[in-house]
Protein backbone atom coordinates (compact mmCIF):
# COMPACT_ATOMS: atom_id res chain seq x y z
CA UNK A 1 0.00 0.00 0.00
CA UNK A 2 1.08 3.60 -0.55
CA UNK A 3 2.08 5.47 2.59
CA UNK A 4 1.81 9.20 3.23
CA UNK A 5 4.80 9.11 5.59
CA UNK A 6 8.36 9.85 4.53
CA UNK A 7 11.27 7.46 5.08
CA UNK A 8 13.19 8.10 8.30
CA UNK A 9 10.21 9.81 9.93
CA UNK A 10 10.86 8.07 13.26
CA UNK A 11 14.66 7.99 13.16
CA UNK A 12 16.10 8.40 16.64
CA UNK A 13 12.86 7.32 18.33
CA UNK A 14 12.48 4.37 20.69
CA UNK A 15 9.30 2.30 20.64
CA UNK A 16 7.97 -0.39 23.01
CA UNK A 17 5.11 -2.60 21.79
CA UNK A 18 3.37 -4.81 24.36
CA UNK A 19 1.70 -7.76 22.67
CA UNK A 20 3.92 -7.09 19.67
CA UNK A 21 4.75 -10.70 18.87
CA UNK A 22 1.92 -11.28 16.39
CA UNK A 23 -0.94 -9.79 14.40
CA UNK A 24 -1.78 -6.11 14.47
CA UNK A 25 0.76 -5.25 17.14
CA UNK A 26 3.61 -6.93 15.26
CA UNK A 27 2.50 -5.07 12.14
CA UNK A 28 2.72 -1.79 14.05
CA UNK A 29 6.16 -2.69 15.40
CA UNK A 30 7.43 -3.52 11.91
CA UNK A 31 6.15 -0.25 10.48
CA UNK A 32 7.71 1.81 13.27
CA UNK A 33 11.04 0.09 12.59
CA UNK A 34 10.71 0.65 8.83
CA UNK A 35 10.41 4.36 9.52
CA UNK A 36 13.59 4.39 11.60
CA UNK A 37 12.55 3.72 15.19
CA UNK A 38 14.42 1.37 17.51
CA UNK A 39 11.78 -1.18 18.47
CA UNK A 40 11.24 -3.66 21.29
CA UNK A 41 8.37 -6.14 21.33
CA UNK A 42 7.11 -7.93 24.42
CA UNK A 43 4.97 -11.05 24.78
CA UNK A 44 4.46 -13.93 27.18
CA UNK A 45 6.13 -16.56 24.99
CA UNK A 46 9.95 -16.15 24.85
CA UNK A 47 10.28 -18.01 21.55
CA UNK A 48 7.57 -15.95 19.86
CA UNK A 49 9.18 -12.76 21.16
CA UNK A 50 12.55 -13.82 19.78
CA UNK A 51 11.07 -14.72 16.38
CA UNK A 52 9.04 -11.51 16.21
CA UNK A 53 12.13 -9.40 16.87
CA UNK A 54 14.04 -11.30 14.18
CA UNK A 55 11.25 -10.59 11.69
CA UNK A 56 11.48 -6.87 12.46
CA UNK A 57 15.21 -6.55 12.02
CA UNK A 58 18.61 -7.37 13.52
CA UNK A 59 18.51 -4.50 16.00
CA UNK A 60 15.02 -5.15 17.39
CA UNK A 61 14.57 -6.52 20.90
CA UNK A 62 12.24 -9.38 21.77
CA UNK A 63 11.44 -9.70 25.47
CA UNK A 64 9.23 -12.01 27.49
CA UNK A 65 6.85 -10.56 30.09
CA UNK A 66 3.19 -10.86 31.06
CA UNK A 67 1.28 -7.57 31.04
CA UNK A 68 -0.68 -8.81 34.06
CA UNK A 69 2.55 -8.72 36.08
CA UNK A 70 3.44 -5.09 36.80
CA UNK A 71 6.94 -5.96 38.02
CA UNK A 72 7.72 -8.00 34.93
CA UNK A 73 6.54 -5.24 32.60
CA UNK A 74 8.50 -2.64 34.53
CA UNK A 75 11.59 -4.80 34.20
CA UNK A 76 11.10 -5.16 30.45
CA UNK A 77 10.67 -1.42 30.06
CA UNK A 78 13.83 -0.72 32.05
CA UNK A 79 15.70 -3.23 29.88
CA UNK A 80 14.64 -1.39 26.73
CA UNK A 81 15.60 2.00 28.13
CA UNK A 82 19.03 0.65 29.11
CA UNK A 83 19.54 -0.63 25.55
CA UNK A 84 17.91 2.10 23.46
CA UNK A 85 17.34 5.15 25.65
CA UNK A 86 14.14 6.74 26.92
CA UNK A 87 10.85 5.80 25.28
CA UNK A 88 9.15 7.99 22.68
CA UNK A 89 6.38 5.57 21.68
CA UNK A 90 4.60 2.97 23.82
CA UNK A 91 1.89 0.73 22.35
CA UNK A 92 -0.22 -1.45 24.63
CA UNK A 93 -1.98 -4.11 22.59
CA UNK A 94 -1.91 -7.39 24.51
CA UNK A 95 -5.38 -8.94 24.50
CA UNK A 96 -7.31 -12.10 25.20
CA UNK A 97 -10.72 -13.09 23.85
CA UNK A 98 -13.08 -15.96 23.11
CA UNK A 99 -16.78 -16.42 22.44
CA UNK A 100 -18.94 -17.41 25.41
CA UNK A 101 -22.37 -16.54 26.83
CA UNK A 102 -22.35 -14.82 30.20
CA UNK A 103 -24.10 -17.74 31.90
CA UNK A 104 -21.52 -20.12 30.47
CA UNK A 105 -18.52 -18.06 31.58
CA UNK A 106 -16.70 -18.57 34.84
CA UNK A 107 -15.70 -15.64 37.02
CA UNK A 108 -12.09 -16.59 36.39
CA UNK A 109 -12.55 -16.47 32.60
CA UNK A 110 -14.11 -13.00 32.82
CA UNK A 111 -11.34 -11.82 35.15
CA UNK A 112 -8.61 -13.14 32.86
CA UNK A 113 -9.69 -11.07 29.85
CA UNK A 114 -10.17 -7.93 31.95
CA UNK A 115 -6.77 -8.55 33.54
CA UNK A 116 -4.96 -8.89 30.21
CA UNK A 117 -6.74 -6.12 28.32
CA UNK A 118 -7.62 -3.45 30.86
CA UNK A 119 -5.25 -4.06 33.75
CA UNK A 120 -2.50 -4.86 31.27
CA UNK A 121 -2.95 -1.50 29.57
CA UNK A 122 -2.81 0.28 32.91
CA UNK A 123 0.31 -1.66 33.91
CA UNK A 124 2.15 -0.83 30.68
CA UNK A 125 1.27 2.85 30.75
CA UNK A 126 1.79 3.35 34.47
CA UNK A 127 5.11 1.48 34.45
CA UNK A 128 6.51 3.51 31.55
CA UNK A 129 5.56 6.97 32.85
CA UNK A 130 8.94 7.99 34.27
CA UNK A 131 10.83 6.28 31.44
CA UNK A 132 9.31 8.42 28.70
CA UNK A 133 11.18 10.97 26.64
CA UNK A 134 9.17 14.09 27.38
CA UNK A 135 7.83 16.38 26.12
CA UNK A 136 6.41 14.67 23.05
CA UNK A 137 5.98 11.04 24.10
CA UNK A 138 3.05 9.17 22.55
CA UNK A 139 1.10 6.32 24.15
CA UNK A 140 -1.29 4.23 22.07
CA UNK A 141 -3.73 1.61 23.38
CA UNK A 142 -5.33 -0.96 21.09
CA UNK A 143 -9.02 -1.19 21.87
CA UNK A 144 -11.96 -2.62 19.86
CA UNK A 145 -15.47 -1.75 18.64
CA UNK A 146 -16.90 -3.84 21.52
CA UNK A 147 -16.01 -0.92 23.78
CA UNK A 148 -18.96 0.96 22.30
CA UNK A 149 -21.08 -1.65 20.55
CA UNK A 150 -22.53 -4.26 22.89
CA UNK A 151 -22.09 -7.76 21.50
CA UNK A 152 -23.50 -11.06 22.64
CA UNK A 153 -20.94 -13.66 23.77
CA UNK A 154 -18.51 -10.80 24.49
CA UNK A 155 -19.34 -9.46 27.96
CA UNK A 156 -15.71 -9.80 29.06
CA UNK A 157 -14.25 -8.04 26.00
CA UNK A 158 -16.94 -5.34 25.96
CA UNK A 159 -16.26 -4.47 29.60
CA UNK A 160 -12.48 -4.55 29.22
CA UNK A 161 -12.36 -2.46 26.04
CA UNK A 162 -14.81 0.11 27.42
CA UNK A 163 -12.45 0.45 30.38
CA UNK A 164 -9.50 0.98 28.06
CA UNK A 165 -11.32 3.80 26.24
CA UNK A 166 -12.03 5.61 29.50
CA UNK A 167 -8.50 5.00 30.80
CA UNK A 168 -7.11 6.61 27.66
CA UNK A 169 -9.28 9.69 28.19
CA UNK A 170 -8.36 10.01 31.85
CA UNK A 171 -4.64 9.64 31.20
CA UNK A 172 -4.82 12.20 28.38
CA UNK A 173 -6.26 14.66 30.90
CA UNK A 174 -3.79 13.83 33.65
CA UNK A 175 -0.58 13.47 31.64
CA UNK A 176 -0.87 16.33 29.17
CA UNK A 177 0.81 18.45 27.92
CA UNK A 178 4.03 16.42 27.86
CA UNK A 179 2.48 13.03 27.04
CA UNK A 180 -0.23 12.30 24.47
CA UNK A 181 -2.47 9.28 25.06
CA UNK A 182 -4.71 7.86 22.32
CA UNK A 183 -6.21 4.57 21.16
CA UNK A 184 -6.89 2.76 17.91
CA UNK A 185 -10.04 0.67 17.49
CA UNK A 186 -9.49 -1.74 14.58
CA UNK A 187 -12.48 -3.28 12.83
CA UNK A 188 -12.36 -6.68 11.11
CA UNK A 189 -8.74 -7.06 10.01
CA UNK A 190 -7.77 -9.92 7.70
CA UNK A 191 -5.06 -12.34 8.75
CA UNK A 192 -5.37 -11.79 12.48
CA UNK A 193 -6.00 -14.20 15.32
CA UNK A 194 -9.05 -12.18 16.29
CA UNK A 195 -10.72 -12.84 12.93
CA UNK A 196 -9.84 -16.52 13.09
CA UNK A 197 -11.13 -16.93 16.64
CA UNK A 198 -14.18 -14.66 16.63
CA UNK A 199 -15.35 -14.92 13.02
CA UNK A 200 -14.27 -18.30 11.64
CA UNK A 201 -14.84 -18.55 7.91
CA UNK A 202 -15.28 -14.78 7.61
CA UNK A 203 -12.49 -14.42 5.05
CA UNK A 204 -14.71 -16.02 2.42
CA UNK A 205 -17.95 -14.41 3.56
CA UNK A 206 -18.77 -11.66 1.09
CA UNK A 207 -22.11 -11.10 2.81
CA UNK A 208 -20.42 -9.82 5.92
CA UNK A 209 -18.23 -7.51 3.88
CA UNK A 210 -21.32 -6.05 2.23
CA UNK A 211 -22.39 -4.72 5.63
CA UNK A 212 -19.20 -2.65 5.89
CA UNK A 213 -19.20 0.81 4.30
CA UNK A 214 -15.89 0.15 2.48
CA UNK A 215 -17.00 -3.38 1.46
CA UNK A 216 -13.84 -5.23 2.51
CA UNK A 217 -11.77 -6.41 5.44
CA UNK A 218 -9.04 -4.13 6.68
CA UNK A 219 -5.32 -4.84 6.45
CA UNK A 220 -2.79 -4.92 9.27
CA UNK A 221 -0.75 -2.34 7.36
CA UNK A 222 -3.65 0.11 7.51
CA UNK A 223 -3.82 -0.10 11.30
CA UNK A 224 -0.06 0.39 11.43
CA UNK A 225 -0.38 3.58 9.39
CA UNK A 226 -2.93 4.87 11.90
CA UNK A 227 -0.42 4.21 14.68
CA UNK A 228 2.28 6.09 12.78
CA UNK A 229 -0.03 9.08 12.47
CA UNK A 230 -0.82 9.12 16.19
CA UNK A 231 2.82 9.00 17.24
CA UNK A 232 4.02 11.49 14.62
CA UNK A 233 4.28 15.25 14.73
CA UNK A 234 1.22 15.37 12.46
CA UNK A 235 -0.85 14.45 15.54
CA UNK A 236 0.89 16.86 17.91
CA UNK A 237 -2.47 18.40 18.89
CA UNK A 238 -4.31 15.08 19.14
CA UNK A 239 -4.83 13.42 22.50
CA UNK A 240 -7.57 11.44 24.23
CA UNK A 241 -9.14 10.17 21.00
CA UNK A 242 -10.28 6.69 19.99
CA UNK A 243 -9.37 6.41 16.30
CA UNK A 244 -11.65 3.97 14.48
CA UNK A 245 -9.77 2.09 11.77
CA UNK A 246 -12.69 -0.09 10.76
CA UNK A 247 -13.86 0.74 7.24
CA UNK A 248 -17.02 2.21 8.71
CA UNK A 249 -18.10 -1.12 10.20
CA UNK A 250 -19.05 0.52 13.50
CA UNK A 251 -21.51 2.85 11.75
CA UNK A 252 -24.09 0.15 11.11
CA UNK A 253 -25.24 -2.07 8.27
CA UNK A 254 -24.24 -0.61 4.88
CA UNK A 255 -25.95 -3.33 2.83
CA UNK A 256 -27.42 -1.86 -0.34
CA UNK A 257 -31.03 -2.99 -0.46
CA UNK A 258 -33.13 -2.55 -3.58
CA UNK A 259 -36.02 -0.22 -2.92
CA UNK A 260 -39.19 -0.10 -4.95
CA UNK A 261 -39.63 3.60 -5.96
CA UNK A 262 -43.33 3.25 -5.24
CA UNK A 263 -42.49 2.45 -1.63
CA UNK A 264 -40.07 5.34 -1.19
Amino acid sequence: MTSAFKDGLLAGKTAFVAGGTSGINLGIAKRLAELGAKVAVVGRNPEKAKNAAASIGPEALGLSADVRDYGAIRGALEHVVAEFGKLDIVVSGAAGNFLAPAVGMSANAFRTVVDIDLNGTFNVFRACHDLLNTPGASLIAITAPQAVNASTLQIHACAAKAGINQAVRVLALEWGPDIRVNAISPGPIAGTEGMTRLAPGASADGGRQERIALKRWGRIEEVAESAVFLCSASASYVTGIILDCDGGSSLGDATQRTMNPAQA
